[in-house]
């Protein structure tokens, strides 16, 4: 009985959004879209139910002071009728008809700055973990599945919003799925100068200027792919790009012009 438990504790996970639960300096991919795949099929490359397992994770660090990251987590995600949970992020769908659905979301969004641990961040304000909520909506055509969705600070960390426009382009091929998607991330100025590089007039120094980034528009794109290898096992590797806004690129704390993160895994299906 704890052979059969710990077997199923310790499988690697099904999607990087399981990840995100203990990662300081997070990537903004979006998988959405995934649960509208959700099967009780036992060759659906997206099941539902509770998968258990674990990811690794690697990409790129938003800060100057800061290092490229790699992570191996263990997580959990949940793909139910009406509830989807990812890690960090969960959607609850109210109306589901035909080729529409929408839904309320939430997210925490995890702390990305601290002077305490960073000698470089000395004088500026920790950027702490906020609560985001917001509702959205799929839509699906015949040549796309289109998301947008709008959240805001709702614990008045950051006092921001962000908005995304996303469309996925699915083959699904008995237990495999394979999904290229592509869209725009707009930030409110709140948003983008709390997460996303800006810098105070009173966090400037000689040797680090104010900066406003105002309002940001991101496009992304990701790649997502998912194979049902049995009844109980599945696995995941998916690559997602940010580029990123001139107001955030040209930040004197951020280092690449975007940002980018891939990742593999391995779920167990409770």
């Amino acid at each position: 009985m704890c052979k059969t438990i710990l077997s199923k504790g310790i499988a690697v996970l099904t999607t990087l959004a399981l990840a995100f639960t203990a990662i300081p300096a997070k990537a903004e991919i979006d998988f959405g879209s995934l649960d509208s795949f959700a099967s009780d099929s036992d060759s659906s490359p997206v099941p539902n139910g509770v998968v258990l397992g674990g990811v690794v994770l690697g990409g790129q660090a938003r800060y100057q002071a800061q290092d490229n990251s790699f992570y191996a987590i263990p997580g959990m995600i949940y793909f139910g009728e009406r509830l989807m949970y990812l890690g960090d992020r969960a959607r609850y769908y109210v109306y589901k008809e035909g080729n529409v659905a929408a839904y309320l979301y939430g997210r925490v969004r995890f702390s990305n700055l601290d002077p305490e641990e960073t000698a470089a961040f000395a004088g500026m304000k920790k950027r702490d973990w906020q609560l985001e909520g917001g509702a959205g909506a799929n839509i699906v055509t015949p040549y796309a599945l289109l998301t947008i969705r709008a959240a805001s600070d709702i614990t008045g960390t950051s006092k921001g919003q962000e908005a995304l426009f996303w469309a996925d382009f699915p083959i699904v091929k008995d237990n495999l799925l394979i999904m290229p998607g592509a869209g725009v991330m707009v930030r409110s100025a709140n948003m983008a100068n709390y997460y996303f590089g800006g810098v105070s007039a009173s966090e400037a120094t000689a040797t680090r200027a104010a900066w406003d980034t105002g309002t940001t528009v991101s496009p992304m794109t990701a790649l997502i792919t998912s194979y049902r290898f049995n009844k109980n096992w599945i696995g995941m590797a998916a690559v997602n790009y940010e580029f990123y806004d001139s107001d955030i690129k040209n930040s004197p704390l951020v280092q690449h012009s975007g940002e980018f993160y891939a990742g593999l895994g391995l779920g167990y299906i409770w």
